[in-house]
């Protein structure tokens, strides 16, 4: 037993609450548990009961041990005086203090405790690995949409911290997010100091011009520091040579990796396939907004590299042609890690109902990802429908399976509940 199994059972009082009886031999009943309390001070406040024939009002003090109420200096605490009642799993010291205690070790089901041990000493996927099936259908249903709600909101506070430092600009944010999902994940911090390091004012004088837009990107990634032998990367040099004196530009702190990646996601393609997009975008973040059919948004980033890349992955390196487009599964990468969240995080930011309840609905109609977290979770028999599913899955699997936080979690609580 643990403190913090002990305020879950005391929060969803999940023990036996018929005919209670205080250690002092009075009859009691729970006419309201109270509020789970996460700051200092008695763990459940505004708490009512009736002891004998007297209602009492005020806190809940939890603890494994009556003694640990003396332990832990609280009878010299003024942040205790209004406690009412004493919860405790064993009653190892009478206190002697004007409220009552409760013993509960004899009121938890047997059955329950051993459905929590086994959840915590699991070594599966997920914890609930043989117990998920017994979960209602639409437990997991609305924990979804709560686990993918939560994922939007971290990435709109994230969207929210970007734009403090952009002077509220809101395109700003999307280029600097954009180009971050650019990066795949073992690039993304590189490429969103490479959008930092190149603000929309800039970017916007070159847009007309292809290759200059290539040379900044490439140029700041660090990617044109070398002896060329073809004339294009020998092309993008000079101009990134003038464009960088001219601009005072100074280079990222990042280094860009080739390393344990699939060619089509090569720093070098994913560059170049972000200058063709500003070079064919206008306003792109305000399009996005205004635009209602998903389908339409897609059509914004079928765009492919220029010729050059088309027959290269790396420079100076020829290969055979293959046309660098984004693909169905890039565009649906940026649909889900950048489109949708910034229009919620615009739409939560600005009190737009409508742009987030559209942000929502345009996850339902993205394509499911297929990763390691939605492969595991379709073993056990959880569905992955949609880009909507598949981003609540990894909310659920990072944040709450992995951490063992099946108290916080709605299926958890409804496999521990369940006889």
């Amino acid at each position: 037993m643990t403190e913090k199994l002990l305020q879950y059972i005391w929060q969803f009082q999940y023990y036996n609450t018929s005919e209670l009886i205080t250690t002092g031999g009075e009859a009691l009943e729970i006419l309201h548990p109270g509020t789970l309390n996460t700051n200092q001070g008695p763990d459940f406040l505004n708490a009512k009961i009736r002891c004998g024939n007297t209602v009492l009002a005020g806190s809940i003090e939890i603890h494994i041990n009556s003694s640990e109420w003396q332990n832990h200096g609280h009878s010299k605490d003024k942040n205790y005086d209004n406690v009412i009642l004493h919860a405790v799993w064993m009653n190892d010291r009478d206190l002697q203090k004007d409220f009552p205690t409760v013993e509960l070790h004899s009121r938890i089901s047997n059955l329950f405790l051993e459905k929590y041990e086994s959840l915590m000493r699991a070594k599966y996927f997920i914890p609930c690995e043989e117990l998920i099936h017994n979960a209602d259908a639409f437990t997991v249903a609305t924990w979804k949409e709560r686990m993918l709600i939560e994922r939007l909101q971290e990435k709109a506070a994230y969207a929210e911290m970007l734009l403090q430092k952009n002077n509220h600009h809101w395109e700003e944010v999307f280029w600097q997010m954009l180009a971050k999902n650019f990066g795949i994940k073992i690039n993304s911090d590189a490429f969103e100091a490479i959008a930092a390091s190149l603000p929309l004012n800039i970017i916007a004088k070159h847009k007309n011009q292809l290759h200059q837009l290539e040379a900044l990107l490439m140029g700041q990634a660090g990617l044109l520091e070398k002896e060329f032998i073809d004339a294009y990367p020998i092309m993008l040099q000079k101009e990134y040579a003038f464009l960088k004196q001219k601009y005072s530009l100074a280079g990222i702190h990042f280094p860009v990796h080739f390393l344990r990646m699939r060619p089509a996601n090569f720093p070098t393609l994913r560059l170049s396939q972000l200058a063709s997009l500003i070079h064919l975008s206008n306003h792109l973040f305000s399009r996005i907004k205004e635009t209602e059919s998903l389908k339409e948004v897609e059509k914004m980033f079928d765009v492919a590299a220029n010729d050059y890349w088309h027959y290269h992955y790396v420079f100076d390196e020829e290969s055979a042609f293959k046309r660098k487009t984004f693909g169905k599964q890039m565009i649906q990468n940026i649909l889900l890690n950048t489109v949708i969240p910034m229009l919620y995080a615009y739409g939560w930011y600005n009190n737009n109902e409508a742009l987030k309840s559209k942000a929502l609905s345009w996850a339902e109609q993205t394509a499911p990802e297929k990763n390691n977290i939605t492969a595991g979770f379709a073993k056990l028999g959880v569905e992955n429908r949609s880009g909507y599913d598949s981003q609540a899955l990894i909310q659920l699997k990072n944040n709450y399976c992995n951490k063992i936080r099946c108290l916080e979690c709605a299926i958890g609580n409804n496999i521990l509940k369940k006889k």
